[in-house]
């Protein structure tokens, strides 16, 4: 059986977040992703579609309080892509 092909892209608000964020937060979010791709159903990640403002989109924890907002989509090769668009702390994103 072939292994489907992951890709990950990085929206500008993303990366604009992730700068700003500790190196604990980064290497945090750097396991979960990792996790994301390879185990994306592990209870750990909490992995959960969004409603209301978030509709279309998906979430992960990443720490506690730390959470991804995501989205996944396919390529025209099949490939799965995993569209980072936000990471910041439940507060943050949930006003």
């Amino acid at each position: 059986m072939r292994q489907q092909k992951k890709k990950v892209k990085y929206e500008y608000e993303f990366v604009k977040n992730y700068k700003k964020v500790s190196k604990k937060i980064k290497f945090a979010f750097n396991k979960r992703l990792l996790l994301l791709l390879n185990d994306p159903k592990n209870p750990a990640l909490r992995n959960h579609m969004l409603k209301g403002n978030y509709i279309g989109y998906r979430s992960i924890n990443v720490t506690g309080d730390w959470r991804l907002i995501f989205s996944v989509q396919y390529d025209y090769d099949g490939s799965k892509i995993i569209r980072c668009h936000l990471l910041g702390t439940h507060s943050q994103l949930y006003k």
